[in-house]
């Protein structure tokens, strides 16, 4: 665990603008209760094994997930040619006035304000899936965050109060999650490049366990305020099963915002 807790640490004060994190990484934990991990012949975590699943036989996501690469992160669309990402012309404006960096301070992330839907899943810190019946719950180590997906048919209401993360509910097509999230503010960046959203935004998520140690995910952006049509990326996650989250309180020591160009965010 405490390998995992120094590249992470190195990540996070590169990209995320955090300059304290949690000390005693190695020795969180006195004695750690083993778990039903399948093993290798070198007695190794085999990643490769069957996925698990649940009692009704539906896959059980539970774990703790990386995202195999940073590189979406810094640029969501890091997959697709520029002209696939459909910007409207304000949008595009906005991108690319963002795109230098110039603006880094206006970034909600370099103020430690949330990350948002789907960037906080692409961040260099892991996130654990707890998986029940009708609630699935994502906790991210970034910022100490969490979601809520529901499972039990409930519809948002039209009234809902905007938020930074939105309001998920989920579904089962086959073995595969499809998560619906709407109601968010329109404050979030895609990533650090800049991709503006607005409180249009209406993301899907599609969350497929290949095996025992890995994940695909295929996200769709579909906001009508800031692009001309729905697009698709597709992104892959690790499962890390000898570690924990650890506390990240942003605000804590973070000491870059006064270093990075762009102005005060409003």
């Amino acid at each position: 665990m405490g390998a995992r807790f120094k590249v992470d640490a190195l990540a996070l004060a590169v990209l995320l603008g955090a300059a304290a994190l949690p000390h005693g990484a190695h020795a969180q934990w006195w004695e750690n209760v083993p778990r039903k991990i399948p093993l290798a012949a070198n007695g190794e975590p085999d990643l490769a094994a069957p996925a698990p699943r649940t009692k009704d036989g539906r896959p059980d996501l539970s774990g703790i997930w990386n995202p195999h690469t940073n590189k979406y992160l810094r640029n969501v669309a890091a997959d697709l040619k520029p002209e696939d990402v459909p910007f409207q012309p304000w949008a595009r404006k906005v991108a690319d006035e963002r795109a230098d960096g110039s603006h880094s301070r206006e970034d909600p992330d370099a103020n430690c304000l949330p990350q948002g839907v789907p960037r906080i899943g692409a961040a260099p810190a892991p996130w654990k899936l707890v998986q029940t019946e009708g609630l699935m719950v994502v906790v991210h180590e970034a910022f100490s965050l969490w979601r809520q997906i529901f499972l039990d048919g409930r519809k948002l209401a039209s009234n809902a109060n905007p938020t930074w993360l939105g309001y998920s509910t989920g579904h089962w097509e086959g073995d595969t999650l499809v998560v619906d999230s709407r109601g968010f503010n329109g404050k979030t960046w895609l990533d650090q490049v800049g991709k503006p959203t607005t409180d249009k935004l209406h993301v899907i998520e599609r969350y497929t366990r290949k095996d025992f140690g890995h994940m695909d995910l295929e996200i769709t952006i579909d906001d009508p305020g800031a692009y001309t049509r729905p697009w698709t990326v597709k992104q892959d996650l690790t499962l890390l099963p000898d570690t924990e989250l650890l506390e990240f309180i942003c605000n804590e020591n973070n000491r870059d915002l006064e270093h990075l160009p762009g102005k005060p965010l409003q």
